[in-house]
């Protein structure tokens, strides 16, 4: 297959295109706007429709009514836009509406500035709007990944009426790296038997986000935990780098999880055994692998691109087995190979006695 150079937010509007989506509504912010750029030229030529809502807000609900219509959506924007949709996000997780919504991070919290973060992690995995409701959260580290994930995320979404979030950053989003598209053979997922698109000759059909009955409301957040519990069984993504026998295991994801990959063959010129958890999937989160290794370890060390988001999920993950520590950045501060190494370094050298955090 050929190989493309491509700006990261143009390979994620090229792969959606080649999904299936024929819907797009967005508002421009940076670093993600050249996503609804490419898109205002791409999907008139497929049959689709771009169209620039009013706002973030505006644009969340229409996604809403297309993904009703059976259509295949999407959306995307970067940190005050992402917290404008969130109310809009629990109301499609409510009403069992599939789309794609992808979030090219930036540094904040407020307006912030425009360079790549890991801050909206708990936004995206923890939920940032309102109700018991999970988002599946995929975590690209590479412009290649950006893309593969794009497709899983069209086919994840028909596959459990839900919504799907692509976290990537500000770095992912801008760089230019080769890439091929390969779009996977996944199944149809039949819509027939809930979407809208008229009533002909069958019952008529209602989509809510609401039930009045709190006994009616109680047996929706039951059938969606049922939901999340098989995403958690079935949908969990990571990927193990480095030593089988390590002194210390790292923990990052996406563009960290990249950096990371270099502090590993960097220690091993140095006679140091490292190893890497690389989570995909955010949620669901790959708890039992990241057990397994840390124990294997004895140690690990979480680095991100905020003040200590993920290290409560990595923290939970390992029960208490091993000490856990942490080193981020924030603002749109990357972390280098060699501040990583010098903490590496002092968590070997002292031992249970390095600090547990840095900040």
């Amino acid at each position: 297959m050929q190989k493309i150079l491509m700006k990261g937010n143009d390979a994620v509007a090229e792969a959606a295109v080649q999904a299936g989506c024929n819907l797009y509504f967005g508002y421009p912010i940076t670093p993600q706007t050249e996503i609804s750029e490419y898109l205002s030229r791409r999907l008139p030529d497929t049959g689709g429709v771009f169209l620039q809502a009013e706002s973030e807000i505006g644009a969340i609900y229409m996604v809403y009514g297309a993904a009703a219509a059976g259509k295949r959506v999407m959306t995307s924007s970067s940190g005050p836009g992402f917290s404008l949709k969130q109310e809009g996000i629990s109301y499609l997780c409510s009403a069992e509406l599939p789309c794609v919504l992808v979030n090219i991070s930036r540094g904040g919290p407020g307006l912030g500035n425009i360079q790549p973060s890991q801050a909206d992690y708990f936004q995206a995995v923890k939920g940032g709007g309102h109700g018991d409701y999970r988002v599946l959260v995929l975590a690209p580290c590479s412009v290649q990944e950006l893309v593969d994930l794009t497709y899983l995320a069209f086919y994840l979404a028909d596959k459990y009426r839900n919504p799907v979030e692509i976290l990537g950053d500000g770095m992912l989003g801008q760089m230019m790296e080769p890439v091929v598209f390969r779009n996977p053979d996944y199944p149809d997922i039949s819509k027939e038997e809930w979407v809208i698109t008229g009533k002909k000759t069958r019952e008529r059909r209602i989509i809510l986000c609401f039930a009045l009955d709190p006994k009616e409301l109680e047996k929706l957040n039951l059938h969606l935990a049922e939901k999340y519990a098989e995403m958690e069984r079935s949908e969990v993504l990571y990927e193990v780098y480095g030593s089988e026998q390590p002194e210390l295991l790292l923990v990052g994801y996406g563009t960290v999880g990249r950096i990371l990959k270099s502090v590993v063959r960097e220690a091993e010129k140095q006679g140091i055994r490292l190893a890497l958890v690389r989570p995909v999937t955010l949620y669901p989160f790959p708890k039992e692998i990241l057990r397994g290794q840390a124990r294997k370890a004895g140690k690990a060390l979480v680095v991100e691109m905020n003040l200590g988001q993920m290290v409560e999920d990595v923290k939970l993950s390992v029960e208490g087995d091993v000490p856990v520590y942490f080193h981020g950045r924030s603002g749109g501060m990357i972390p280098t190979v060699e501040e990583i190494m010098h903490r590496v370094e002092e968590i070997l050298l002292k031992g249970g006695e390095a600090r547990e955090n840095n900040l």
